[in-house]
């Protein structure tokens, strides 16, 4: 081959390279409520199959995300459980405030791996059951649903002592799937897209509305990636994938 067209394709081969979108693939840290998991991850695998970009998973609770944000942990991107842990992130100029949008409306589920365990609410009040697993209140909001619910009905105070408390929803999940409780309150993603057992869906009218919100980290906002895993959270793939677990969708945050 002759100088020149050496040249050609070694130009042409390199056009290729800039052209293609694995060139510039770049990674993002995101902190994801354990409720959240199966969707992020298969979310996270097709953002890295249409743009070479890594969104690098983490999981847990809300609330322990947010100490760890506070105290320097390198993550990008927070999707919340709540949509009042980004709006701190971003009163405490930590989270870029035109970032923040809710990705994902949350289910809560009381639910039993036996299935003549749950027959709804009577099945609370029936009280014939030695544990019920909740996540940390505190920390999960999905904990607090519950606790809000109980409240509700009125059977916090009676069922108090019987409740065990998991880190997150995903280990509020595992009492229950494991048999160390014989029911729980769980997010309707954990039991997609069939888990069994027994369930009752809990009617909203008894918790607040469960608003997952997104948003950039400040430390992120130069990070390609991570604008670009945003925008792909908004897409109607992605959407399509929120919606398989069972969660609703906010109009708004279409992209």
């Amino acid at each position: 081959m002759k100088p020149d067209r050496l040249l050609v394709a070694a130009l042409f081969a390199v056009v290729s390279l800039l052209a293609s979108p694995q060139a510039f693939a770049g990674s993002v840290n995101v902190a994801v409520a354990a409720n959240f998991t199966e969707p992020a991850k298969e979310i996270a695998a097709a953002f890295k199959a249409k743009t070479g970009h890594d969104a690098v998973l983490s999981f847990g609770a809300s609330g322990q995300f947010y100490t760890q944000i506070k105290e320097n942990a390198p993550f990008g991107i927070m999707l919340s459980a709540d949509d009042e842990r980004p709006k701190k992130l971003v009163d405490d100029g930590l989270g870029v405030a035109s970032s923040r949008f809710t990705y994902a409306i949350g289910k809560l589920v009381l639910w039993s791996k036996d299935p003549s365990t749950v027959k709804g609410e009577e099945t609370l009040r029936a009280n014939a059951f030695n544990k019920l697993s909740i996540a940390n209140p505190t920390a999960a909001p999905y904990g607090a649903a519950a606790v809000e619910t109980l409240k509700a009905l009125k059977l916090y105070d009676t069922l108090e002592p019987k409740i065990v408390k998991g880190n997150s929803i995903g280990q509020a999940f595992q009492f229950v799937d494991t048999g160390n409780a014989e029911l729980g309150f769980v997010a309707l993603s954990q039991l997609m897209p069939n888990a069994g057992g027994s369930r009752w869906m809990v009617p909203q009218n008894l918790y607040t509305e469960i608003r997952q919100d997104a948003v950039l980290l400040k430390s992120a906002e130069s990070n390609e990636a991570a604008a670009a895993f945003l925008i792909f959270l908004k897409s109607p793939e992605a959407r399509t994938v929120i919606e398989k677990f069972g969660y609703a969708l906010d109009p708004k945050s279409a992209s």
